[in-house]
């Protein structure tokens, strides 16, 4: 018996049917079942979250911690009264991007251009990549005719750093292709400001060095004050909240209101230590073993991006050398570790919610796609209803899993109503993830406690200069607080004097 075809999407008569032998049901759930947890399972990872946070802040404890908790010194979301022009720099790889943003209350305009990093410049010295960040931002002011103003500047650095404060990051090492010398160990701020100095024909200074789960929430807090949770679900995850700095035992700045800060969780990192190896599957352990960072990132391992489709892609080949997918032959793509892709999980789950809304009338259009794509030769639609039915439980997993984890946050917080800056190509792209999370939080954020999921956008530009300016805002207040008390002291002195 051959498929069920659509003209337009007709599959070449090697690819008809197999006869297979009866689906065993009982033999699939077996293999499968340990991705699907109970609603205790999640509400102990919260538990245990909640602890690992908790040593992260701690002053004795944090040095041992696997959830670290760095602090971001961003101090304030916006109030509304931001204006004002501001530079953001953005940089994360081999393409620089500088943009120039105007804020007058809820407005924002941006103007960007990217520049390009040569291979030669990310391979050699830290002067010559500094000179050419400066360079950039030169050609781009005296483009924009601001050549003559002295613009505050807010940077999105996205290579690991340790904060030392709002706009000091020590470069810890250098990823995704650069290797420029002098750099790692440095303040990356000072080495700008120094490349600025050495031109001496502009005027910029950097107020803030952010991360991106701190660009995604401040980006959603220009339009929604009730927004203080940052979330990535991207190729990694990762987030950020504001915390009271009552319960930051390493707090090292000022006292000043807001007595509240961001910390930045760096929850990858979680179940490092064994907190997570009571749900961790084989497969988990085995895409962990490959991976170059193994023994690291666990809960990210378990959600993101870089991981979701090998996970899917080991499951699929556990079940076809069972026998119970495409009649025990595979492809070599299928056996190649990394090359089912995440985007074939969306784009699979996509078939799934099609089905569901009738928008389509052939119900296996982009599955067959990836099957065709990965070289299979042979597939039935009851392949197709198993490949969909494994993509559904990891991703599933994965939205619930990152639900728990915010869940953790928004009890802590203790909040009445938040709203969460949700960025990354996971939570963009997969059709359900959204709704998996929102469905999970329902059931695991305590009583009284409302909340949103809100779509970020350009945190890595638009939430750079909004740090900036709610920066400047809170330097300028508390120069104008020290200039109120100079004058009271001085007509004290003067009424004193009389």
């Amino acid at each position: 018996m051959s498929m069920s075809l659509s003209k337009d999407d007709a599959v070449p008569a090697s690819k008809r049917e197999y006869h297979r032998k009866p689906l065993d049901k009982n033999s699939i759930e077996n293999i499968v079942r340990p991705f699907i947890l109970s609603d205790d399972d999640y509400k102990e990872i919260m538990q245990r979250m909640r602890q690992k946070f908790d040593d992260g802040l701690g002053k004795e404890t944090n040095p041992t911690a696997s959830v670290k908790m760095f602090t971001t010194y961003v101090r304030g979301v916006p109030n509304g009264s931001e204006n004002g022009e501001f530079l953001a720099l953005d940089l994360g790889g081999t393409n620089f991007r500088v943009l120039l943003i105007s804020l007058d209350g809820q407005e924002v305009k941006m103007e960007s251009k990217i520049f390009l990093i040569p291979q030669q410049i990310m391979l050699g010295s830290g002067v010559q990549l500094f000179d050419h960040i400066a360079e950039c931002i030169f050609k781009f002011m005296k483009e924009h005719n601001i050549i003559h103003k002295n613009i505050p500047l807010g940077f999105t650095f996205s290579f690991p750093c340790k904060q030392l404060g709002l706009n000091k990051a020590i470069l810890a090492h250098w990823t995704k292709g650069f290797k420029c010398e002098g750099v790692e160990g440095e303040d990356i701020v000072r080495l700008l400001h120094e490349a600025i100095e050495r031109r001496g024909d502009i005027k910029v200074e950097c107020l803030a060095v952010i991360n991106d789960t701190v660009g995604a929430l401040m980006s959603c807090a220009h339009s929604d004050r009730k927004c203080a949770v940052g979330l990535i679900l991207g190729t990694g995850t990762n987030a950020c909240y504001i915390e009271r700095i009552d319960n930051v035992e390493l707090w090292d700045g000022d006292d000043d209101e807001p007595r509240e800060v961001m910390i930045n969780t760096e929850w990858g990192a979680f179940g490092d230590d064994g907190a997570l190896d009571f749900i961790k599957t084989d497969y988990d352990k085995k895409v962990d073993k490959t991976s170059i960072n193994a023994g690291k990132q666990t809960y990210e391992k378990m959600i993101s991006g870089m991981y979701m489709g090998e996970i899917v892609r080991l499951l699929l080949e556990k079940l076809r050398k069972g026998g119970h997918l495409f009649g025990g032959k595979g492809s070599e793509e299928l056996s190649t570790r990394g090359r089912f892709y995440t985007k074939y999980v969306s784009e699979i789950e996509r078939d799934m919610r099609d089905r569901l809304t009738g928008d389509v009338d052939e119900h296996f259009k982009n599955t067959k796609q990836v099957f065709d794509e990965l070289n299979l030769e042979k597939y039935t639609d009851e392949d197709c209803r198993i490949t969909q039915y494994v993509c559904s439980l990891i991703s599933t997993r994965a939205a619930y899993l990152a639900a728990a984890g915010i869940g953790c946050i928004l009890n802590k917080m203790q909040r009445p109503d938040v709203t969460v800056a949700v960025d990354g190509s996971l939570y963009r792209f997969h059709p359900h993830f959204h709704d998996l999370m929102v469905e999970k939080l329902n059931q695991l954020v305590e009583p009284g406690i409302k909340f949103k999921l809100m779509l970020s956008h350009d945190g890595s530009g638009k939430g750079a200069a909004i740090v900036t300016a709610v920066a400047h805002r809170l330097r300028q207040s508390k120069s104008n607080s020290q200039l109120d008390e100079l004058a009271d002291a001085m007509q004290k002195q003067e009424l004193e004097g009389h």
